[in-house]
């Protein structure tokens, strides 16, 4: 039997140290997360550390599930927007929902999954699993939003990141007056300059307070359109710039999709000459093979224009819990990379709405050019002139 080649064993020795117990997170990684999905994260880890945090890199977040009432916005989310790690976010409204809590200071607690729902609805107790809070915490922050986006500045149509940043403006002041700075991951995204979109702006308790004000007569309306070219225009920037595209996706749902979907708008739909992101992150407990991950898998999404193909090997999925794996990425990001420069943008956003926009022209004006040609050179009849 033919000895196999050596190509196939290039691959790192598996022989790491014993734990101590002194390691820190970066160091276990490095050492013991070699296989399965430790060697997934690593290498994740490894991705975002290594390619898609240098400086020329436009880092985009989307963040699915009840992450913020576990706390991950403070503890993950914040730090990772603070030292430019992350500069846009799509998230789902009910994570940005519960981050309000934070920033009023309301009061979220470790619970268990074993309660009896029954008992806790008698007590005015709202589960989130095994996160517990009392029903008020909701009726307060309805009133809150409600408060805040009645106010003149509010009355009109926005896109969804807009409105973020207004609440967030609010939402900093309220928590320098009660002395709770960052807790809030709206609060800090408007400090921070980070757009904030969500994919499904009726689909949370914010939508419907919004929903309830348009009752009454409020102007205010989420314009999808906006959120759309914008999200496009974000890319498309960080391409003609010189730079690079990196999506570090937590979760899946709408907001991977819409997340990804920002190349297809470029290239598809606005007909734009672009490639597909650089860089791919993905941390889920979904499966392709069950439809769950479907269509966005890194090889999958190649053949939506969503990735660039020459940029595979820029690929990681992590098969885990992002209650586990997102921790332990910002803490070894934190350890392995210097802050970057915050991006700021919010601050761009006409910029690189009017970049868009003029390539749009400029590639519809090109394919109408052609369209007249072909047209000109067939005669009557169908024959060529």
């Amino acid at each position: 039997m033919s000895r196999p080649s050596t190509s196939y064993l290039k691959g790192k020795r598996i022989e790491p140290k014993a734990i101590t117990g002194q390691e820190s997170v970066a160091e276990l990684i490095d050492n013991a997360f070699l296989a399965y999905n430790a060697g997934r994260l690593r290498e994740g880890a490894l991705l975002f550390t290594q390619r898609m945090l240098l400086p020329e890199t436009t880092v985009g977040m989307s963040l699915t599930g009840a992450m913020t009432p576990a706390g991950l916005g403070m503890s993950t989310i914040i730090p990772l927007m603070e030292a430019g790690f992350v500069d846009w976010i799509i998230s789902t409204g009910a994570n940005l929902y519960h981050d309000a809590h934070f920033a009023l200071d309301l009061a979220m607690h470790q619970g268990s999954a074993q309660a009896d729902d029954v008992e806790l609805r008698d007590a005015g107790v709202v589960r989130i699993y095994d996160i517990f809070f009392d029903y008020g915490v909701l009726l307060a922050t309805d009133a809150y939003i409600r408060e805040v986006s009645a106010l003149p500045e509010f009355q009109r149509s926005m896109s969804s990141a807009e409105y973020h940043y207004l609440l967030g403006k609010y939402m900093f002041e309220r928590e320098k007056t009660v002395g709770t700075q960052r807790k809030s991951v709206l609060a800090a995204a408007y400090e921070f300059g980070v757009p904030i979109y969500t994919s499904s702006p009726g689909d949370s308790s914010i939508g419907m307070n919004v929903a309830e004000q348009a009752l009454a007569g409020s102007k205010l309306r989420f314009d999808v359109s906006a959120d759309v070219n914008e999200t496009a225009s974000i890319v498309l920037e960080a391409k003609r710039t010189g730079g690079k595209s990196g999506v570090l996706i937590v979760g899946g749902g709408s907001p991977k999709n819409f997340i990804l979907q920002t190349e297809p708008q470029i290239q598809e739909v606005l007909g734009i000459d672009e490639r597909g992101h650089d860089y791919f992150l993905q941390m889920t407990d979904a499966r392709p093979d069950t439809g769950g991950l479907s269509g966005a898998t890194p090889a999958e999404a190649v053949s939506w224009g969503k990735i660039d193909p020459d940029q595979l090997p820029g690929t990681v999925v992590v098969y885990a819990d992002n209650t586990l794996t997102l921790p332990l990425l910002t803490a070894y990001a934190l350890n392995k990379v210097p802050k970057r420069p915050l991006k700021r943008l919010m601050e761009r956003r006409e910029q690189m709405l009017q970049r868009l926009i003029d390539e749009y022209h400029a590639a519809k004006a090109f394919r109408d050019r052609r369209a007249h040609e072909a047209e000109a050179a067939v005669g009557p009849g169908g024959a060529e002139a």
